[in-house]
C-alpha cells in the first residue's frame, strides 16, 4: 500500500466565536498529525526511536490521540456510552501497536473518532458542567484541556518523526 498523501492543512478562520476556534484548532491538529505519517512506509511508522521511550512511535501517538478523543470528546462532554480505548492497568496500552496496525488502519480510526467528534462538538452545551475523574468541569474547559494535550503529543510527533526520516516542521 502506497504512503498516505500529505493532506491541506488551512489555518482556523480568525474571525470565528470562541467554540469555532476551538474547534477549528482541533481541525488543524489533526490534520497536522495525519500529516506526520504522511510519506512513511509501516516501518517507518512504527519506529519507536527515543530509548527511553520505548512505545513511542508516530502510530503509536496517533493510536493514543484517538484514545484521549475517545474518552474525554465522546465518553465525558458527550456522555457516550462508546467504549473506553484505555486500559487501566497498562498505562502505555493505547501506544501499543498490534500486528494488525497499519498506517491506514490506524489514520482511519483517528480520522473516524475526529468524525465523531465534530458531530459531538456541534451538539454539546460548552458551558455544561460535567464529571471528570470524580471532579466537576465546565465542558468547555475540558475540550481546551483535550486540545492542550492533542497539541503536546503533536509535539512529540514532531520529534518523533525527525529521527526516524529527518523530516521537520510542521
Amino acid at each position: 500500500m502506497p504512503p498516505i498523501p500529505y493532506r491541506d492543512r488551512p489555518w482556523p478562520d480568525r474571525d470565528l466565536p470562541l467554540d469555532g476556534s476551538v474547534v477549528g484548532y482541533f481541525q488543524f491538529v489533526h490534520t497536522t498529525c495525519v500529516n506526520k505519517v504522511a510519506g512513511l512506509d509501516e516501518e517507518q511508522a512504527r519506529a519507536t526511536p527515543l530509548p527511553a521511550s520505548p512505545v513511542m512511535s508516530v502510530l503509536g501517538l496517533i493510536k493514543h490521540l484517538t484514545a484521549v478523543q475517545r474518552q474525554h470528546i465522546q465518553r465525558h462532554a458527550g456522555g457516550s456510552d462508546l467504549p473506553s480505548l484505555w486500559r487501566a492497568d497498562d498505562h502505555d496500552h493505547e501506544f501499543r501497536l498490534g500486528p494488525d496496525d497499519t498506517i491506514a488502519s490506524v489514520v482511519d480510526a483517528f480520522d473516524e473518532e475526529w468524525q465523531r467528534s465534530r458531530t459531538t462538538l456541534a451538539t454539546i452545551d460548552w458551558d455544561a458542567t460535567v464529571t471528570v475523574y470524580d471532579r466537576p468541569v465546565r465542558v468547555g474547559r475540558l475540550l481546551v484541556d483535550v486540545l492542550q494535550e492533542c497539541a503536546r503529543h503533536l509535539g512529540h510527533l514532531d520529534i518523533v518523526r525527525e529521527l526516524v526520516d529527518g523530516t521537520k516542521g510542521e
